[in-house]
Formats: structure tokens, C-alpha cells, sequence
């Protein structure tokens, strides 16, 4: 049985703790850490958890007997908190971002080496249905080569969402919807299309002056082929409509699942290729339905793999790669131009301290508030059905 921790009992705190209880004959959680002790307790009693609550991670690090924490606090303190963790022998579980810079994300993919110890970052997109068939029908090479990518990481944010202390500044949330929230649908980009060579972006503010960092971003993302990728991060879109579609020189394919072949005419106009599309549907039909969705597939991921079964889909070395192309996209839109990758340690925006000198500050934060009294979130779009 293995034991478990939970550092961080903010909102998403709760989607971990229900999947780790999905496994109840696996592990156990017996302790929970917050700066706020109350708000550890009343996670305790909400779930009917029995646990020890700690206010300073001192005390789960020095516990022997913990073998996996899932690391739920802002995204300044990952990369400290999991360094920590693992070099007391620990496996990590780690909340997206994985950390505030790249400097970060190759100090813990440098200790997880080290300790020889899981190191996964949250990506729970990935753990769905949806994506696991529509990799598996990019695979399968019928589209063709990928030419162009569109991924609309579309959100909606009031302007009181920045008002929470550590949200809204490069310091503390190191970056504003690329990185918080559209780090998702660019970690599924990624994970599918490969990483670009090329990017060029641009970045406002148009709707939260209590934010010093964006709330919307587009970048042009190119790739050696020629490929083009356009990537839209954003909180300022109602509806919140969300989507990654993939145009292959044969076929179109997208989530929400979308099909759509044609080839051309004598004057090359197009028509409909109905025994590609039967093909392509073929492959997403076959390919099965996930055990285990989002948080709770990838909680069960890394069970397996602390337990030796498997390695981590989502492990430091993926992470990072994934900020890598929003810490391009940072670069670009800062300094107006575009970007290489990779990127090295002689970037401006390697080190924490490099982003926040160089990444436009936006707006000064206004207002600072220690906790909202509401504590429900939202945590993306319906990528089963049509949009």
C-alpha cells in the first residue's frame, strides 16, 4: 500500500484526492500540507480523510514513510518543493506548470535523475478518450503529413480572478493564460505534432489591469517541413470553446472529433474522399475507450509506474518541453521577434529572474486577497462532442 501526501489544498487539491480514492486498495493518503492549516483540515472533513495536516513541508519531507506527493501549490514554488521532495527519497507527482522557469525544470529532472525517483507532471488531457484516439489516428499516417495545426485554448477569466495574492504577477504565477491555462492544449500539441524549430508571437492585455501578465497570446509555431502551427491562449473567450485541429495533406481531423478527406478534381477543386474518411474513422472507432479519465488516468499512470509496472506518459523531460514552447512564445511576444528552439541556457528567459526582467509587465496588480470564499473551478471543455 502505498502512502501518500498532498501539498497544496487549493481547489485542485480535491481532484486529486477523489482519484487517489479511486485507488483505495493501491495507496492511502495520510497526510495533506497547507500555509493555511484550516483549509488542509477542512479538505480532511470533506472527504472523510484521516490524516496528519502540516503547515510547512519540512514535515512531509522528513517522513519516512511517504512514497508519492502531489504537488498542488502556485507555480514559484514547485521546483524548491520538488527538489525536496525527491531528495528525500520521494516520488512526485507535480501540478501544470511544472515550474516557473527552465532553469527550474532541469534542476528537477537533474534531481529525479539523481534519486532515481518518478517525476510526472499533471497533464490530464492526455488521459482521455478523446486524445488517446486521436493520436492513435496520427499514427496511423493515413492524414498524410501534418501542414497546418490550429490550437484554440479558448477561456474566460472576470476580472476578479486576478485579485488572489499570487495570481496575475510574473514573480508568483510566473505568466499569465499561455502558461496557467493554455498550457494544456500546448502540451497535447506537443505531445502530438512534435516541437516546432520556429516562433513567432504576440501578447496583450486586454480585459484584467489587475495582471501584469497576458490574457491573450498568438503564436505562429513552424516547423522544418514547412508546417505551420497557429496557437490562440486566451481568458478572455465566453463559451470557452476549446479545440486542436490537425490538417493532413489527406484529411482533416480534430478534438471535438471531426473528420472531413477530399482530393481533387481535374481543375482541382475539391471533392469528398468517402473511402479515406471510412478509413480514418475505422481507426478512431478501434481504437478503445480509456479505463480511467484526466486526473484519475494519470494518477493511476504514475501509481504504476512508483510501482515498477510502467513508465510515466507524462514525465520532468515532457514538462519541460512544454514550457519550453510557452517560455518561446513569452521571448517572442516580449522582444518582437521570433524565436529558435531550442531553447538553451543562454535564452534572456532560462531563469525566473530573466523572465520577470524581460516579459512586459502589463498593468501593476491592484488588488490581493488571501482566499476566494468559492472554491469551484472549471477545468476545460467537452472534447467528446461536436462543438
Amino acid at each position: 500500500m502505498l502512502k501518500v501526501a498532498i501539498i497544496g489544498t487549493g481547489a485542485i487539491s480535491s481532484t486529486h484526492i477523489k482519484a487517489y480514492q479511486e485507488f483505495s486498495d493501491r495507496c492511502e493518503i495520510v497526510a495533506l500540507c497547507d500555509i493555511y492549516p484550516e483549509k488542509a483540515e477542512k479538505q480532511a472533513n470533506d472527504f472523510n480523510l484521516n490524516v496528519n495536516i502540516y503547515d510547512d513541508i519540512k514535515g512531509i519531507v522528513e517522513r519516512t514513510d511517504i512514497d508519492l506527493v502531489s504537488i498542488c501549490t502556485p507555480p514559484y514554488t514547485h521546483a524548491e518543493t520538488a527538489i525536496a521532495l525527491l531528495d528525500s527519497g520521494k516520488n512526485v507527482l507535480v501540478e501544470k506548470p511544472m515550474a516557473s522557469s527552465l532553469e527550474e525544470c532541469d534542476a528537477m529532472n537533474e534531481a529525479a535523475s539523481r534519486n532515481q525517483k518518478v517525476l510526472s507532471v499533471v497533464a490530464q488531457n492526455r488521459f482521455g478518450s478523446p486524445m488517446m484516439k486521436l493520436k492513435h489516428v496520427l499514427e496511423s499516417k493515413l492524414m498524410g503529413p501534418i501542414v497546418h495545426t490550429q490550437v484554440d485554448s479558448f477561456w474566460w477569466r472576470g476580472h476578479s480572478y486576478y485579485d488572489l495574492w499570487w495570481r496575475g504577477t510574473w514573480e508568483k504565477e510566473g505568466g499569465g493564460c499561455t502558461l496557467n491555462h493554455a498550457v494544456h492544449h500546448i502540451d497535447i500539441f506537443q505531445w502530438m505534432n512534435g516541437m516546432p524549430k520556429e516562433v513567432t508571437a504576440v501578447s496583450t492585455n486586454t480585459s484584467h489591469d489587475n495582471a501584469e501578465v497576458e490574457d491573450l497570446s498568438i503564436a505562429i509555431c513552424r516547423y522544418d517541413n514547412g508546417s505551420l502551427a497557429q496557437v490562440t491562449s486566451s481568458v478572455v473567450h465566453h463559451g470557452e470553446e476549446q479545440q486542436l485541429i490537425f490538417q493532413g495533406k489527406n484529411a482533416r481531423v480534430s478534438v471535438p472529433w471531426k473528420l472531413k478527406a477530399s482530393t481533387a478534381q481535374e481543375n482541382g477543386f475539391p471533392v469528398e474522399d468517402k473511402e479515406l474518411e471510412s478509413k480514418i474513422q475505422q481507426v478512431y472507432d478501434e481504437y478503445p475507450p480509456v479505463a480511467y479519465e484526466g486526473h484519475t488516468g494519470q494518477i493511476h499512470d504514475v501509481l504504476l509506474a512508483v510501482e515498477g509496472k510502467k513508465d510515466v506518459l507524462v514525465d520532468g523531460i515532457q514538462g519541460r518541453q512544454t514550457l519550453e514552447l510557452i517560455t518561446a512564445i513569452y521571448q517572442s511576444s516580449s522582444f518582437g521577434e521570433s524565436v529558435k528552439l531550442p531553447l538553451k541556457d543562454d535564452s534572456p528567459f532560462y531563469t525566473r529572474d530573466g523572465v520577470m526582467k524581460h516579459a512586459i509587465h502589463f498593468y501593476e496588480k491592484k488588488n490581493s486577497i488571501e482566499n476566494f470564499t468559492n472554491n469551484q473551478i472549471t477545468t476545460g471543455g467537452n472534447y467528446s462532442g461536436d462543438l
